[in-house]
């Protein structure tokens, strides 16, 4: 029986298998999961139904089970018309997880959300070391998250 909070095979197989830079997309409803992916990335898809599974429902699990060094969401481009209405609301769900489940870096610093302009975020996500994508129902606007995976120090 695990301990840890994800219990997903497929996703438990490509993350044990995953080293260190490895990056993983949590994705919402609307980013193009099909096309928008590395090379060798996995894509799973979780959205059920619209709204279940969430990019926060998967941050937690994804967070019990590997070490993270980034966490990335994609950045709102100035002249895009969302940009009018500041930061999503999902970013401050995500910090929220990060603080309480006190994920750290691997030099021991709390992790941060840093957004990547929304064309370079799928510059990383096309990288030959994007592993995974879980496609989510999320319906929230610009939740996606790219994790890069840190490396075990116990």
């Amino acid at each position: 029986m695990l301990k840890t909070t994800l219990t997903h095979p497929d996703i438990l197989r490509v993350i044990a298998r995953a080293g260190h830079h490895a990056k993983i997309l949590i994705a919402d409803g609307n980013y193009p999961a099909s096309t928008k992916r590395g090379p060798q990335a996995e894509l799973i898809s979780l959205n059920l139904s619209p709204g279940v599974v969430t990019v926060a429902q998967v941050l937690r699990a994804l967070l019990s089970a590997v070490p993270v060094d980034r966490v990335n969401t994609m950045g709102i481009p100035p002249d895009d018309p969302y940009a009018k209405f500041g930061e999503p609301p999902a970013w401050a769900e995500y910090r929220s997880i990060l603080d309480e489940t006190g994920a750290r870096a691997d030099g021991g610093a709390p992790l941060a959300l840093e957004p990547i302009l929304k064309w370079d975020f799928y510059k990383q996500v096309e990288s030959p070391d994007h592993v995974l994508t879980v496609q989510t129902a999320d319906r929230a606007l610009w939740a996606n998250v790219l994790l890069t995976v840190g490396c075990r120090t116990d």
